[in-house]
């Protein structure tokens, strides 16, 4: 199974503040700029090549706490997991939109492959921390929002070795964003 990353980061490599906040994604940029028919900097491209996403607790909490409508839901009707070995059910803002897994990562992506799934959407820091240590990630997209917010949770820790990312490409937004593309060596 194909996994990728499509996730937003501040300019010193934040994913969010350190109580998980993430408004100055929406707050830092040129708001005035004329994004054309780019407005989503390849979101709606990237979900939809996408058949199932995979997001940790805390990033669903996140989206939860957005009370997002259906007119509002990004996420269309691919089938979303989100890992927690806390919660068992899903919380108000996302019930019936996300299954609850607890268990192992390979062994989930291998059940989600035997279902016929080929293209998942990693999510949430420690599950993309996780995916990668499992050499799991295959693809990167990295849109560096041009903000400095300090300190907060990173997007990246502790890998198990050096890990390459080729074929890079990269893409500037008029709103001052940098949308950074890799493939992912794990070789």
């Amino acid at each position: 199974m194909k996994c990728s990353v499509f996730i937003a980061i501040s300019a010193d490599g934040f994913i969010a503040r350190e109580d998980g906040n993430v408004e100055w994604l929406h707050t830092a940029g040129n708001p005035a700029a004329d994004m054309a028919d780019n407005a989503d900097m390849g979101f709606n491209h990237f979900i939809a090549s996408v058949d199932c996403m995979i997001m940790g607790r805390k990033c669903m909490e996140v989206i939860a706490d957005m009370n997002l409508s259906d007119e509002q839901w990004p996420y269309g009707d691919i089938k979303i997991i989100a890992l927690s070995n806390t919660l068992k059910e899903a919380p108000k803002g996302v019930e019936g939109r996300v299954e609850m897994y607890s268990g192992n990562i390979l062994e989930l992506v291998s059940q989600l492959e035997a279902e016929g799934l080929k293209h998942a959407y990693i999510d949430g820091g420690q599950t993309i921390q996780a995916f990668i240590n499992l050499k799991l990630i295959n693809e990167l997209t990295l849109t560096q929002v041009p903000v400095l917010i300090g300190k907060g949770i990173p997007l990246f820790a502790e890998t198990l070795k050096d890990i390459k990312l080729e074929h890079g490409k990269a893409e500037a937004f008029p709103n001052d964003y940098i949308q950074i593309s890799y493939h992912v060596n794990y070789d």
